[in-house]
Parts: structure tokens; C-alpha cells; sequence
């Protein structure tokens, strides 16, 4: 079974509907869970939330937060996690904001990604530094991580 399949399974055993918020992985995590035939019983929807308007206004994001720390902050993806919540009738979700490359900078470097996990109980944040491993890698590692945070909350519950 892949990493996808279990997940769908899992939550569909315990009765979890899933949403995604993501910006540098531009629906990837969202593509691969509904590449699964039957996915429609557990993915509510995902939110493809590029440009920091989108976040704004799909996901309820903070201008104040974007603004204090940038889009690639665990805050805003704190606040991209939860605004899912609030705006799908889900109990899960995964948001991403990193930067693919090519470029960065000193204080945000290509290759940092934030996660967020939101299910009713609260919001858990994450930083990965994938590197400079170039764009395709960072967005598929990024995919891949989200992955696994969406399996862990699953079988912490």
C-alpha cells in the first residue's frame, strides 16, 4: 500500500475528512491523495494558495502575520492549517510555504519549508531545510514530508 493509500484508508476508518493548503508544492499533496480511486470519500478539498492574497483570502491568513514574519514563517502556516479547518468541514489538515528555488536568501534560504497540522485539538508546526536541492526535488520532498505528518496525526489518533 502506498504512503497515500494509507492515509486515505486510515482516515477513511476513522471517519476523518482531509483538506491541503499549499503554496510552494502548488497542489501536489492534493494530487497525490486523489491519484487514488475512492479518495473523494476522505479529501474534502485543497487550497492552492500561491500568492500571499490567496492565503488572505481563502484560508483567512493574517495580513499582520504575513507581514511580521513573511510567508515562509511557521505562523503562517499555523495560520493556513487552521483557516482550513474553518473554511472546509474537515478534521485534518496539512498546509506547506517554502521556498522551491531557485533563489532565497540569507534568512530564508532555498529549500526551507514550513508544515503545518491542524486537526480540532490544535495546530503543530514544523521547519524542514531540504537544501538546495533544486525546485522539482524541493516541491517533491516537501509533497513527501506532508505526507507523513498527514500519517502521524492519523495514527495519533
Amino acid at each position: 500500500m502506498t504512503h497515500a493509500a494509507d492515509i486515505l484508508h486510515r482516515a477513511a476508518a476513522q471517519g476523518i475528512m482531509i483538506a491541503t493548503v499549499e503554496s510552494c508544492t502548488g497542489g501536489m499533496v492534493a494530487a497525490a491523495l486523489t491519484d487514488i480511486p475512492g479518495s473523494s470519500a476522505v479529501v474534502e478539498r485543497g487550497f492552492v494558495t500561491y500568492s500571499n492574497q490567496a492565503k488572505v483570502d481563502l484560508v483567512g491568513v493574517s495580513p499582520a502575520t504575513l507581514d511580521a514574519y513573511g510567508a515562509v514563517s511557521e505562523a503562517v502556516a499555523a495560520e493556513m492549517a487552521s483557516g482550513a479547518l474553518a473554511h472546509a468541514p474537515v478534521q485534518l489538515a496539512v498546509s506547506i510555504t517554502g521556498i522551491a528555488g531557485p533563489g532565497g536568501s540569507e534568512h530564508k534560504p532555498e529549500g526551507r519549508v514550513c508544515f503545518g497540522i491542524a486537526t480540532p485539538d490544535g495546530t503543530q508546526t514544523e521547519t524542514v531545510e531540504f537544501g538546495a536541492l533544486g525546485r522539482d526535488a524541493v516541491r517533491q520532498a516537501a509533497c513527501n514530508h506532508a505526507l507523513s505528518l498527514l500519517s502521524a496525526a492519523l495514527r495519533r489518533d
